[in-house]
């Protein structure tokens, strides 16, 4: 009994670190196909042109502001609305919140220097730009991620 014991604990120990071994090393998945359509369709639908840069952000410049321009290292005061392709609303700051761009998703730490103080647009965020393969709050797992944003101030 003491040694079926032991070989099933190690049976076990054995399993789970295999388990873990194989979620360790499977790769996240690539959602930059589905999220290009995505966007393409979301685009038509609404009606809207944007332009895409090399890494596969999709932004549209409503107004490109007048005052100082970011870099992707500025600290900068941003009014925005984040929802997704199907307009479901996951986040907002009306009144604008401040943030380092070098702490913030891919996609914004890219896009928001597209615009200078009091610009105003649209950034289109593929997963690979945001949260990839996580789930993340009410952000399901490979998500297109779209935010209207003000740039207030580069601070």
């Amino acid at each position: 009994m003491k040694h079926f014991l032991s070989a099933l604990f190690a049976l076990t120990l054995f399993i789970s670190c295999t388990s873990s071994d194989k979620n360790l090393n499977t790769p996240p998945k690539d959602y930059s196909a589905e999220n290009d359509k995505e966007i393409i369709d979301y685009l038509a639908k609404n009606n809207l042109t944007a332009q895409k840069t090399a890494s596969g952000l999709y932004y549209i410049i409503t107004e490109p502001g007048t005052g100082k321009q970011p870099t992707a290292t500025s600290s900068v005061t941003v009014a925005y609305k984040g929802y997704l392709t199907n307009k479901k609303t996951f986040d907002e700051s009306v009144n604008g919140a401040t943030f380092p761009l070098n702490r913030v998703i891919a996609g914004w730490t890219e896009g928001i220097p597209l615009f200078k103080e009091g610009g105003n647009g649209v950034l289109l965020i593929p997963a690979h730009l945001a949260y990839g393969s996580d789930s993340v709050s009410t952000i399901p797992a490979g998500s297109v991620l779209i935010f209207d944003v003000k740039l207030i101030s580069v601070n």
